[in-house]
């Protein structure tokens, strides 16, 4: 009898161990592969798998500064399964562009935690005859008929860092977008466009192997990867200071007791030190907080760019 019961006990364990390996959460990136934010999230991968005793599968849906993404994230099961890292793209930004509003970014969905947070480096192609922020405004006017600034999509953060610049130094720099910030930095390094303004773990490897040059910075201080480099502040544009976020977002209406089951899988994944390591490379300073913390964020960051986005004119079908 005991022995039968040992034996129950121990297929009931099996299966259960079974069950919870076999469950497949979904994290979809808003942007293809080799971006910014496809870089945090894979680093973030084998922490939310142990965390969550499941297996975690990264999907890129690029498309429309990130709002296809949210789409598909909207019309998921609020079960926990399908979840989204996000950043100021979708949340913030082309959604608020749009003349047909898709959704309602502080509204229509679950902030779950932040995982980080950063400013970003304006880089031109090596061959540009400019060496910081002042110099390539003159360069800039006086090729005004053909300069330009690429983005990794319209609507995305490095199309509205453009367009903050083009209105504060006075520029007309054309926007050329691409499918994410990969294909941007090899038309870039080909001197197809002129100016990028993205993550410093986008465009750091092609400054540091001499392909591209840093001509400032948007945080408050300077990068240590580019100690030379001065901020948009010191350059005489203190207006064009900016960081970005990235978080965990879920579909609306998730319970409690699942967010918070997400939001201390996502603290513990974000206490590996390998996890840690990956998001520091980056450039990112690691952030974690709660829900309402992120929730919180999210909304400050559309009571900023929303007059931006009015100010520039900026369109989104």
């Amino acid at each position: 009898m005991i022995r039968n019961l040992v034996v129950a006990a121990v297929l009931v364990a099996s299966v259960a161990a079974s069950a919870q390996s076999t469950r497949t959460v979904k994290v979809v990136v808003g942007f293809p592969p080799g971006g910014g934010i496809d870089i945090i999230a894979r680093a973030l991968q084998p922490g939310l798998q142990e965390a969550l005793g499941a297996t975690v599968v990264v999907e890129n849906r690029p498309g429309a500064g990130g709002v296809v993404a949210a789409q598909e994230l909207m019309r998921a099961a609020p079960d926990g399964n399908t979840l989204l890292i996000g950043n100021l793209g979708p949340f913030a930004l082309a959604p608020n562009m749009m003349t047909k509003k898709p959704y309602e970014p502080t509204k229509d969905f679950t902030f779950i935690g932040q995982t980080s947070a950063g400013a970003y480096v304006a880089a031109i192609p090596a061959s540009l005859p400019a060496n910081n922020l002042n110099e390539f405004i003159v360069w800039a006017k006086a090729n005004a008929a053909t300069a330009s600034f690429a983005s990794g999509g319209a609507g995305a953060i490095t199309h509205l860092n453009g367009e903050l610049l083009n209105a504060q130094a006075g520029l007309k720099l054309v926007h050329v977008p691409y499918k994410g910030s990969a294909p941007a930095v090899t038309d870039l390094i080909g001197g197809q466009t002129h100016l990028l303004v993205d993550a410093p773990s986008v465009l750091a490897p092609q400054i540091k192997a001499g392909k591209l040059k840093a001509i400032y910075v948007t945080g408050s201080t300077r990068d240590p990867q580019f100690p030379n480099v001065m901020t948009a502040r010191e350059s005489g544009f203190p207006a064009l200071e900016t960081a970005g976020w990235q978080g965990l977002v879920g579909p609306a209406g998730m319970a409690p007791e699942i967010v918070n089951k997400l939001n201390a899988a996502l603290r513990q994944a974000l206490q590996r030190p390998d996890v840690r390591a990956r998001l520091t490379a980056t450039g990112s300073t690691i952030v974690e907080g709660t829900p309402a913390e992120f929730a919180a964020t999210v909304k400050a960051d559309n009571d900023k760019w929303i007059p931006v986005i009015k100010a520039s004119g900026v369109k989104m079908e």
